[in-house]
């Protein structure tokens, strides 16, 4: 039997110099740097400045930004940073952090949203400059064209008194944010915090985030590119449908797809489908999904009210274990979901296609259970006012991931996700030496991914800046 060698003894002391850890969220503060938010964010919160001294606020919240996604959970984690001085620069006191976030009144959150659109620009434009195109959306096997926004709800869960949270629909007791993703990189385009009890299928509240989301989309990819708007059954209320519809009109090319309560005409629809016109559904890769089919229920569902050319497609598959059935689903012996859409039959249009381009809505599961480690998992502050400021910051933290992963990573890392992200490049410890009049971060030449991480570094220093 072969022995199991044991680890070397080693010696524990608290007297290191020269050392640090989490150097690879350099990265991060370099990249907010490069795209101009810092300094965006200064110009957005000078009036919470007015003598001039103190820090920087613009600075503050670009380093609170890069501590949630550094994988930060409270304000005090700034502590990882400020005690690193040597390569995070000065960074400001939590009692200051707190302050800024609770002076940050809906002016000054707006401008924090208009300083990350101008980011955002800048990003896509360095993207464009090194011929990467912003990632396509694939469904079925094909390149869905355009962009593609993602809405959907979640719940976060509260574990003290905190204003406006109330119980939820699942019995819990928290916040119910809705969210816009942009399934194209996974950007964080906007998000509204609400309280816990607010109703999922709030058109209002969808408009808002839309509107919002669209805002953040520059200028020359919201007009005139085709904008698919992706949610469940929550984003089917008529007056948010008849909002994206109304979008074109000011030269916002928006087309819908979203989910639909089974009800029951829709259940008479479905029984009276003779079994030929229920075809064989689709996975993301284009081959056919084994036992499940899907029908065109058009013309056989009353849709007064919805925008003209809504079409009714219907899924029906075998169930899985553990899926949730209604009352008709186990009558019938089928899971059977149901979606609207507006994308004309002509030109590709397919009923098939566009039911699995629907169910590719499920990455925005992804999306939020990833944020939810990157800020917006947990809020600070009793204070609703400053958890709103804090989902803001959460938002700009999955940002500066998505940018990194697009600008600055290759293979399997431009896919990986925070948790993968923090493990091997920004969780990363280093060596700080100085030498020829300036700092050298020197990561460990045994580290499986330092190659990785250096290069990262070198294409950001060659990334274009902008102006100013």
């Amino acid at each position: 039997m072969q022995v199991i060698g044991l680890r070397p003894k080693v010696q524990v002391s608290a007297d290191g110099s020269g050392v640090v850890g989490h150097a690879g969220a350099r990265l991060l503060a370099d990249l907010a740097d490069a795209m101009g938010l810092t300094a965006a964010y200064s110009v957005a919160l000078r009036p919470l400045r007015p003598r001039g001294t103190g820090h920087d606020p613009g600075r503050i919240a670009t380093d609170l930004a890069v501590m949630l996604a550094d994988g930060g959970e409270a304000i005090a984690d700034l502590a990882v940073l400020r005690d690193q001085a040597g390569v995070f620069g000065p960074v400001a006191s939590t009692p200051t952090a707190w302050r800024l976030l609770a002076d940050v009144d809906d002016k000054a959150l707006a401008s924090l949203r208009s300083a990350r659109a101008c980011a955002r620009e800048v990003a896509w434009l360095q993207a464009a400059e090194h011929g990467e195109d912003i990632p396509a959306v694939r469904a079925a096997g094909r390149i869905l064209p355009g962009l593609v926004l993602d809405l959907d709800a979640t719940l976060v869960t509260c574990h003290s008194e905190k204003e406006q949270a109330a119980p939820t629909y699942k019995g819990g007791f928290g916040f119910h944010p809705l969210l816009c993703f942009l399934a194209n990189t996974g950007e964080a385009l906007s998000g509204r915090l609400r309280p816990g009890n607010a109703g999922a299928n709030t058109a209002s509240d969808h408009i808002t985030v839309l509107d919002q989301a669209l805002a953040q989309i520059p200028d020359a990819h919201r007009h005139g590119t085709d904008i698919l708007i992706r949610t469940d059954s929550a984003g089917s209320a008529k007056a948010f449908l008849a909002h994206v519809r109304a979008l074109r009109k000011r030269g916002v090319r928006t087309f819908f797809s979203v989910g639909y309560a089974i009800t029951e005409p829709v259940r008479r629809a479905v029984r009276a489908i003779p079994d030929r016109l229920w075809h064989p559904a689709l996975d993301q890769d284009g081959t056919l999904r084994d036992g499940a089919e899907v029908a065109e229920l058009t013309g056989m569902v009353d849709m007064d009210g919805y925008p003209a050319g809504t079409r009714i497609i219907v899924r029906r598959e075998r169930p899985h274990p553990g899926a949730q059935l209604s009352l008709f689903d186990q009558d019938e012996g089928l899971r059977h979901q149901v979606f609207l859409t507006d994308t004309p039959s002509c030109g590709g249009g397919s009923a098939q296609f566009l039911e699995v381009r629907h169910r590719g809505h499920a990455c925005v599961e992804d999306h939020i259970r990833c944020g939810k480690t990157t800020g917006f998992g947990r809020f600070p502050s009793r204070d609703f006012a400053v958890n709103a400021v804090w989902l803001e910051l959460s938002l700009t933290a999955i940002d500066l991931l998505a940018w990194m992963r697009v600008l600055l990573l290759d293979g399997e890392l431009a896919a990986a996700e925070p948790k993968k992200l923090r493990y091997r490049l920004l969780h990363v410890a280093a060596r700080l030496t100085r030498g020829s009049r300036s700092l050298r971060l020197r990561i460990s030449a045994t580290w499986p991914w330092r190659n990785e991480l250096a290069t990262a570094f070198h294409r950001l220093a060659a990334l274009p800046r902008p102006a100013g």
